[in-house]
């Protein structure tokens, strides 16, 4: 049989695996001695919590982030090439969403290797399911610009979007800057467009609010520090 690549999603932060994973993945993970991760000792630890007898030691992981050369990651895929299943996992969540796992992927569909997803959270699609906005004609977008000027105006040109296309607008921030981004929304997005904010999805600390903006003015929790996702709608 051909070897395949399995996408396997890890939980959103600190929560049992068996609330938001299935059983089919623990099994799956338990069997594969090679793993594409973008930090080896998030995938060792995720990998213990799945299975406490797994030999770590036996794995062979490949790293794949911002600092992973072309030259690098041209050789990651030689186990599947050589009859080997391996798996891909991300910090949090799914992997080629939003995560540097797309590159791996798209390898491997040139390669006609079989790609396998399996299920898990996704906090993108969690939080979208939870706001009560569109949820057949939204776009992801990212991180937003840092500088102040960029970024108002790009979230301008996203509350556009809203109302011509009657798309939802879902992006991130780096979780030190939640705070100024939500002032930004806040002050310079009208007051009836719906702001909804969601964090630590999965986790016993979730919020995903929905709201106005004039109703945000009111009050905005404190969100330093905590991983969130934004969307806009009307």
């Amino acid at each position: 049989m051909s070897a395949k690549l399995y996408l396997l999603p890890t939980t959103l932060g600190e929560s049992e695996i068996n609330a938001v994973l299935p059983s089919t993945n623990n099994e799956i993970c338990s069997q594969l001695k090679h793993y594409i991760v973008e930090d080896i000792r998030t995938a060792r630890r995720f990998l213990k919590k799945v299975d406490k007898t797994i030999d770590i030691d036996s794995i062979q992981f490949y790293v794949l982030n911002k600092h992973t050369t072309a030259e690098e990651l041209s050789t990651f895929l030689k186990p599947l090439v050589a009859g080997f299943d391996m798996g891909v996992l991300s910090e949090a969540g799914c992997p080629a969403i939003a995560d540097p796992g797309a590159d791996v992927v798209r390898m491997a569909q040139e390669k006609n290797i079989q790609v396998v997803p399996l299920v898990g959270p996704s906090s993108i699609i969690l939080s979208l399911m939870a706001s009560g906005f569109n949820g057949q004609n939204f776009a992801f977008n990212g991180y937003l610009p840092i500088q102040d000027d960029e970024r108002i105006a790009m979230l301008k040109k996203l509350e556009k979007k809203v109302y011509n296309e009657q798309q939802t607008q879902i992006f991130i921030e780096t979780p030190y800057r939640n705070m100024k981004l939500v002032a930004d929304i806040v002050q310079h997005c009208m007051p009836n467009t719906k702001l909804c904010i969601a964090t630590d999805i999965t986790l016993e600390s979730e919020y995903i609010k929905t709201k106005t903006n004039a109703e945000w003015k009111k009050g905005i929790p404190d969100l330093h520090k905590r991983p969130c996702i934004f969307l806009l709608y009307k």
